[in-house]
């Protein structure tokens, strides 16, 4: 093999699969998810039987959310696949489940089934969680009845991650690869990323490939590169 073809191997990064803990002890608490966390290390004292956690792509609704499921024994389903697979979760609401319902939106909620599961769930004293990227007001419901159900959920919001809360997100998924990071290198990222935990996970992963096949540390070079990369810059 040609000494070419050997420094095209060695730049290669090794496709290692990484393990990232979501559990409750892996939420990070700032201003911008306090309180849907707190929500969640309330349950099962909810002041209702349906609530909404509302808040932009990439604001943490999924982590906080499956935090939940997993304490409440709930079933998940997809907004978009509920119609279809209504029989199988009102079965599982008879039997005292709760239920996840993920990104709700105006396309996505099929207005029968999500009347039928909210009037199961609160004929069983079960609990249903939906998430969205919106507020219900804005999802344009024609009928009525679910209109009213919807107006007596409990909405909480999620704001758009902060700084504090993107650091210490980049901070812990290093820790998952098991690699330290210099503060001022995850400062100078969070200056410049886009303002999501979602692209917070796509740019450690950048990084990181970007160090094993450059053989180097996890440099603001480092950072840089990836960041242009990901069109960040």
């Amino acid at each position: 093999m040609s000494s070419d073809k050997n420094q095209s191997v060695s730049q290669l990064p090794l496709d290692l699969s990484v393990e990232v803990s979501t559990g409750r002890e892996d939420l990070i608490e700032s201003p911008a998810n306090e309180m849907a966390i707190a929500l969640i290390d309330a349950w099962p004292d909810w002041p209702g039987r349906v609530t909404v956690i509302a808040g932009p792509i990439g604001s943490g609704k999924t982590h906080i959310a499956k935090v939940w499921a997993i304490q409440a024994q709930a079933v998940t389903v997809p907004s978009s696949d509920l119609a279809d697979r209504l029989d199988e979760i009102l079965d599982a609401v008879t039997q005292g489940h709760g239920v996840l319902v993920e990104d709700a939106n105006a396309e996505t909620v099929e207005e029968n089934a999500l009347f039928h599961l909210i009037n199961a769930v609160r004929q069983n004293q079960t609990f249903c969680l939906i998430t969205s990227r919106s507020w219900p007001l804005e999802w344009n419901v024609q009928l009525p009845d679910l209109k009213s159900r919807l107006k007596a959920a409990q909405v909480v919001e999620l704001q758009e991650p902060d700084e504090f809360l993107l650091q210490a997100v980049i901070m812990k998924l290093f820790a998952d690869r098991q690699l330290m990071v210099d503060e001022k290198v995850i400062s100078y990222c969070t200056m410049r990323m886009e303002r999501s935990l979602e692209a917070a996970g796509r740019l450690v992963e950048a990084m990181d490939e970007e160090a094993l096949a450059r053989k180097s540390g996890l440099t603001k070079a480092v950072a840089a590169r990836a960041l242009n990369r990901l069109g960040m810059a």
